[in-house]
């Protein structure tokens, strides 16, 4: 069955409204929740970026039921890989089984804040692919030491480890990252319903099979409010940048970036794209895309923090009932 999510933003809202959102989530029925790890918003109309894996940390210990999951950390610039071992390790436990720790090669947004430069996309993908490898070395529990090209690791031991391990998604787009990181995941993130994507990875030698023991994991936005209009001001508001695309996305390196390379977006293009309002079947028809191109798990984001609570109390309930109906 299609599972679905719900997405905590860090980027509009604050850590303790974070958790609170968590909570409601879970009582409310979602199957999982997911957190993205940002430094900065893309927009400084949305106004946050609290620590992720300190909130996730504080989610974790306030739910007992909904998977969790990162999506996405960037294990290679702003973290050290043996860094980020250890904080999934530890968050693994504190979950209790639930977490799955989803990476990707980062956005500069975040990523050139430490002052280490922002790499073309061949050498990020070189190197999450030698961070994964470090990463998996140190969930086996035993003593790492390793010399590669891009991270050095002496004398490390994860000394909190949860039995089971932690499973790791791998956010993907084309054919050349699919190649190359399907093999070393063992789950699919992506953010386009593209059932080429799905096909590829499933054609791919050495990757876990999605439907078999992979998911595959995607994410929409949607901004349901009991008037449309309000919802489209504040989907154009605090989601514009959105309709870049991750290709620009991922390059531009701050809010003022983002303000600018979407400064002529409508909030009619905006409402195009993404589901507005309180047509509860027009969620459920955008959000359809996903599982009609094979993915396993969709999660939802409501955009902004205003109305939040009125999503969850209201509206999240019975389009969840919807989504069920509908989905395989």
């Amino acid at each position: 069955m299609t599972r679905f999510g719900y997405t905590l933003m860090t980027e509009q809202s604050g850590p303790r409204e974070l958790v609170s959102y968590a909570v409601a989530a879970e009582e409310v029925g979602f199957d999982f929740e997911v957190m993205s790890d940002h430094y900065s918003p893309w927009l400084t109309t949305q106004g946050h970026a609290p620590h992720a894996w300190t909130t996730l940390g504080a989610v974790a210990h306030a739910t007992s039921r909904v998977d969790l999951m990162t999506y996405v950390t960037c294990p290679t610039l702003r973290y050290h890989p043996a860094v980020v071992a250890q904080k999934a390790a530890t968050l693994q436990l504190l979950a209790e089984g639930r977490f799955t720790l989803g990476l990707g090669s980062g956005e500069n947004l975040n990523e050139h804040v430490v002052g280490e430069g922002w790499p073309a996309l061949a050498e990020r993908q070189d190197m999450l692919a030698e961070a994964i490898e470090v990463i998996r070395a140190l969930h086996t529990g035993e003593l790492v030491d390793h010399r590669g090209d891009f991270f050095q690791v002496d004398s490390a031991r994860i000394w909190d480890l949860p039995d089971d391990g932690v499973e790791i998604a791998v956010a993907v787009a084309g054919d050349r990252a699919i190649g190359r990181f399907a093999p070393l995941a063992d789950h699919l993130v992506a953010v386009e319903p593209k059932a080429e994507i799905v096909e590829s990875w499933n054609a791919t030698e050495g990757a876990p099979r999605i439907g078999g023991p992979a998911r595959a994991v995607g994410q929409i936005p949607i901004c349901w409010d009991p008037d449309r209009d309000a919802a489209v001001a504040r989907a154009h508001e605090q989601f514009r940048w959105f309709a870049g695309g991750w290709s620009v996305n991922a390059d531009l390196p701050t809010p003022a970036g983002f303000s600018g390379a979407t400064q002529f977006v409508r909030p009619e293009d905006v409402a195009g794209s993404i589901p507005c309002g309180p047509d509860l079947d027009a969620i459920v028809e955008a959000v359809s895309a996903y599982w009609e191109a094979g993915f396993t798990d969709v999660a939802l984001v409501q955009v902004g923090d205003e109305g939040q609570d009125r999503f969850l109390a209201e509206a999240a309930g019975p389009l969840l009932e919807k989504l069920r109906s509908a989905a395989p």
